[in-house]
């Protein structure tokens, strides 16, 4: 019954910046973790960035000072700000999410997607 859905994503030039949101809807008792993914034409799928149930995040390297995971409980929804944009980061970038429902005391949840193209 829960559902991520992913929006945010688009073209930009290299400098530029963009804000992802991932919602979660459904019967939702806690998100317990959420996390950002990316996956680049012909490459296998990376974590980007990670964010616990407490606030601590962590980020890939080469995303590290220029992009930032938050998220807003209140809302269930989390967030992907990436500021600096460079080409090597066109990708389609997936939202996940650790989730606790009513059913399931935990499981792992995906968005559909969305598409980042950075131009140079």
């Amino acid at each position: 019954q829960v559902q991520l859905v992913e929006s945010g994503g688009g073209l930009v030039q290299a400098g530029g910046s963009l804000r992802l949101s991932c919602a979660a809807s459904g019967t939702i008792f806690s998100i317990n973790s959420m996390a950002w993914y990316r996956q680049a034409p012909g490459k296998e799928r990376e974590l980007v960035a990670q964010i616990s149930s407490g606030g601590s995040t962590n980020y890939a390297d080469p995303v590290k000072g220029r992009f930032t995971i938050s998220r807003d409980n209140a809302k269930n929804t989390g967030y992907l700000q990436m500021n600096s944009l460079k080409p090597e980061d066109t990708a389609v970038y997936y939202c996940n999410a650790k989730i606790r429902s009513w059913r399931i005391a935990e499981a792992n949840y995906w968005g559909q997607g969305t598409q980042v193209s950075v131009s140079s």
